[in-house]
């Protein structure tokens, strides 16, 4: 059977079961059982996929990362901390609306695992009062993560994108810094611009004191940064060297953090059967060949070379939900095709972003859905809408200067 055909129905099986409220990581799995079935029979292979999700460091990376967020959250927000820091926000910006689009964006910066869930409390807390029901906050909170996915260096998959493609990071990041203002802007209009924010704060004797809790909030954010860029920690390290000095020095303010609760707090099994069921799909994509049987596909349409490299980045970013994945599949080819060539890089990383954005396999929806008891559909609606104008601008663009 025709690829595309096999790949269609996967979809469709997957999407079937959510709308029945079946759980997104044993949807998946059913999704990735279906293609296996009508592309090996191999029981083998199921044990060598398991085996493989199972072996790799990027598993527990990813669990441990979520885990530690998860408890960063939990001692900001049962310390005051967090509610602290929206209010001087709030004092600051004078609009709940700036702080619903600013924070995530700026959380994004950072190339945390599962950092939607630590900007996720946040929109919370600065959505209150506001009105909106759990699908526009989770919305806000997953779009406005990730603007920066394909400008920022320090992201994991931009670094393997430029280096694969044999591009400059920075000339990379000046080629495409002018469509993460689009995805802003964007992104503003449609998620930010109808809420009807009437704020009105009233300053209290200690207001002045509530600015310190900027730098608490803040502080984690680049504390990990340094210890992932500058000593080259993985994700979990640096998550957990920064939330044992958190936890201490809120002790030391005398701010109550509950040890307890905290780590009872990061079990959420719901969201790790989740992941492991998405990292194993991922991988038997893979070991089936499912992933190379489709690129071979796209290769050998009679399609433009961008257009080739635009479906097959999407599709793949739809599949996997990971910046590394798509990355990993379609830069190799965007190098053999036209290596340094700035602007094919530029549409193989944007429609592989437009891809993450539109699929369950995506950590940071997971997380955002589960922190918020959001709807997949209703949140992923606005998101499409979004998507489909930011790449028809870029390809817009693209056709022009090309």
């Amino acid at each position: 059977m025709n690829i595309f055909v096999l790949l269609i129905i996967a979809m469709s099986i997957i999407v079937f079961m959510l709308r029945k409220h079946v759980q997104v990581g044993p949807a998946m799995i059913v999704g990735g059982l279906f293609l296996w079935a009508m592309r090996s029979l191999d029981v083998g292979i199921l044990g060598q996929a398991l085996m493989e999700t199972l072996q790799k460091g990027r598993t527990y990376d990813l669990i441990a990362a979520l885990a530690l967020v998860m408890c960063l959250e939990i001692e900001l927000r049962t310390s005051g901390t967090l509610s602290g820091m929206v209010y001087a926000l709030q004092r600051l910006f004078s609009s709940a609306k700036i702080i619903l689009a600013i924070m995530p964006a700026f959380l994004g910066l950072l190339p945390s695992l599962g950092g939607a869930r630590f900007s996720a409390p946040i929109v919370e807390e600065a959505s209150k009062g506001l009105g909106l029901d759990e699908d526009h906050k989770a919305a806000i909170n997953f779009w406005f993560r990730h603007p920066f996915e394909f400008s920022n260096p320090i992201i994991a998959g931009m670094i393997m994108a430029c280096s694969i493609a044999q591009v400059s990071y920075g000339d990379f990041v000046v080629h495409t810094f002018w469509m993460s203002a689009v995805c802003i802007i964007v992104g503003w209009i449609v998620l930010i611009r109808p809420i009807k924010a009437d704020l009105t704060l009233n300053v209290d004797e200690n207001e002045d004191k509530k600015y310190l809790d900027i730098v608490l909030s803040l502080s984690p954010i680049f504390i990990t940064f340094i210890l992932v860029v500058l000593f080259k920690l993985n994700a979990s390290v640096a998550m957990g060297i920064t939330t044992f000095v958190l936890f201490i020095i809120l002790k030391i303010m005398g701010r109550t953090v509950s040890l307890k609760e905290v780590i009872m707090g990061a079990f959420d099994k719901k969201m790790f059967t989740n992941v492991i069921c998405i990292l194993y799909f991922i991988q038997l994509l893979t070991d089936t060949n499912v992933l190379m049987e489709t690129v071979e596909a796209f290769r050998n349409a009679p399609l433009p070379i961008p257009v080739i490299v635009a479906g097959v980045s999407l599709v793949i970013g739809v599949l996997t939900g990971m910046s590394q994945a798509h990355v990993s599949i379609i830069m190799p080819i965007v190098a053999a095709i036209a290596p340094g060539n700035l602007n094919l890089a530029a549409v193989a990383m944007i429609f592989g972003v437009a891809g993450q954005m539109l699929t369950p396999t995506h950590m940071c929806l997971i997380v955002t859905l589960d922190f918020f008891n959001a709807n997949i559909f209703k949140t992923l609606k606005p998101i499409l809408f979004i998507e489909c104008i930011v790449l028809t601008i870029f390809s817009g663009v693209m056709y022009v200067i090309w």
